[in-house]
């Protein structure tokens, strides 16, 4: 028999990972941080509930933290065995994990010097040296590529359309003539870049995310939408600060913003990247062309620069990133993270926030407790590094930037099943988004369950 351990994204969002254990073989799918409340965080410092020098095997199914960010600590937990992922995949974790190792290494030392954390003194949660470690370990294969991972367990890669690399990963379990697919996180059809998720025609167990459960994107022309809130804030002569994900939004603003610009919707202004990742990941997207799609490619082929704009900076320094806060606007500076909760953008936002003339611009999820939530829920002053600031400029938000499927688009892709999986396990979302989705499948007859955190669940055979 095989099972599912929910050992994170089990009622929440974030913190992805599944055991699969099957025929006395465990295979970890996923190794995700927990981000947001504090609740959650601290999760991070828990070990495995099994020694991690008992796992078999890693597979990754995208390399955002939140699916891959645990690994450091997993290997510091004596695990020495593969991890499995796409190229593309492999290549971006070797860009993030380093990077979130040292933005825990430099968390701990600014909580040090000034005072405000509990513990004296304050570690990171694991170091650039344990990063580049975990980076070493990973192995790939191409998409559509069956791959015999272990005795009996056959892995193969679809596209899930959602960042570089990112996949669809289906199980065959040989002895049981199970097929476990786990949807990863499924991206957006006809979104620009990356070529359409891929549907996979049967499963008996399928696990797939809800992060919009409960939502559409609405927005139909999201660069209009974009169009507007930086015209906006280039009237009042003010900044456009936009906490962006470093890898796949922020490339995806960069598209957008140069077909804006080239359609003279918008001046030609300063556009600051300001992440040193989203710097590196941004020529990872352009040596890739196998993820391209058409128009992508079209552009690429031609020599173009789909993803920069006449006067684009990409900023790597410390130094220089400190001196865009004399920049006077209109400008848009783009800095990581996504939901605010760390990095060069609590710098922007400290600066900024406190102007009317600015705009803080979010075009991704905001999770329930992340200090970008707490923006959009409108309150009046934000924490950081410490000190409260004051929120006077400007809070918008285009949804229609997510790079997650929506419901309509989840239940699109589902309907490339030639019949309905035996069970479908609703993960990473939040409650709400998980009970809507769940009762959208099971009115197309489908069995739909919402497993808890650590729930243990078996898993059904085939008929």
């Amino acid at each position: 028999m095989a099972s599912l351990h929910f050992l994170g994204a089990a009622g929440t969002v974030t913190g992805s990972k599944f055991l699969l254990e099957h025929d006395g073989q465990q295979v970890l799918v996923d190794c995700g941080l927990f981000q947001g409340q504090k609740e959650l965080r601290q999760r991070n410092w828990q070990p495995l509930p099994l020694p991690a020098r008992e796992l078999d095997a890693i597979v990754l199914t995208h390399a955002h933290i939140d699916h891959t960010g645990g690994l450091p600590r997993v290997i510091r937990e004596g695990y020495d065995g593969p991890i499995y992922t796409t190229p593309g995949t492999r290549d971006l974790t070797a860009l993030l994990l380093p990077d979130s190792a040292h933005l825990h290494e430099e968390e701990a030392r600014y909580a040090n010097k000034e005072g405000y954390s509990k513990h004296h003194p304050a570690l990171p949660l694991y170091t650039v040296p344990d990063a580049e470690r975990a980076v070493g370990m990973i192995e790939t294969f191409g998409y559509e590529r069956p791959k015999e991972i272990l005795p009996g367990i056959t892995l193969t890669f679809y596209r899930a359309g959602h960042i570089l690399g990112s996949a669809v990963c289906v199980f065959d379990l040989k002895s049981t003539r199970q097929r476990v697919v786990f949807s990863g996180d499924l991206g957006r059809y006809q979104a620009p870049i990356l070529r359409d998720p891929q549907s996979v025609d049967s499963a008996t167990t399928l696990v797939v995310e809800s992060t919009y459960g409960d939502r559409q994107h609405r927005e139909q022309k999201p660069m209009e939408a974009l169009r507007d809130a930086v015209k906006g804030a280039f009237d009042r002569g003010g900044v456009v600060v936009i906490p962006a994900f470093a890898v796949g939004r922020t490339q995806e603003l960069l598209f957008h913003l140069r077909n804006l610009e080239e359609a003279k919707q918008i001046p030609v202004v300063d556009v600051f990247v300001d992440s040193p990742m989203a710097c590196d990941a941004t020529p990872v997207y352009l040596a890739h062309p196998e993820e391209h799609d058409l128009v992508m490619k079209s552009l690429v082929e031609r020599g173009a620069s789909p993803l920069a704009t006449q006067k684009t900076r990409f900023v790597t320094s410390a130094q220089e990133s400190k001196r865009l806060n004399l920049h006077e606007g209109p400008a848009i500076i783009i800095s990581a993270s996504g939901m605010a909760t760390g990095g060069r953008v609590l710098h922007h936002l400290k600066h900024r926030l406190p102007d009317p003339r600015n705009t803080v611009l979010f075009v991704g999820y905001q999770s329930v407790g992340s200090r970008g939530r707490k923006l959009l829920d409108g309150e009046k002053e934000c924490r950081i590094h410490g000190q409260v600031v004051p929120v006077g400029a400007e809070i918008r938000t285009v949804s229609g930037f997510s790079a997650h499927a929506d419901w309509t688009e989840t239940m699109r892709w589902m309907e490339g099943f030639d019949s309905p999986p035996r069970q479908t396990l609703l993960v990473h979302g939040e409650p709400d988004a998980l009970e809507a989705l769940r009762r959208r499948v099971q009115s197309k007859g489908w069995k739909a369950y919402v497993p808890g955190y650590l729930e243990k669940v078996e898993l059904e055979l085939a008929v």
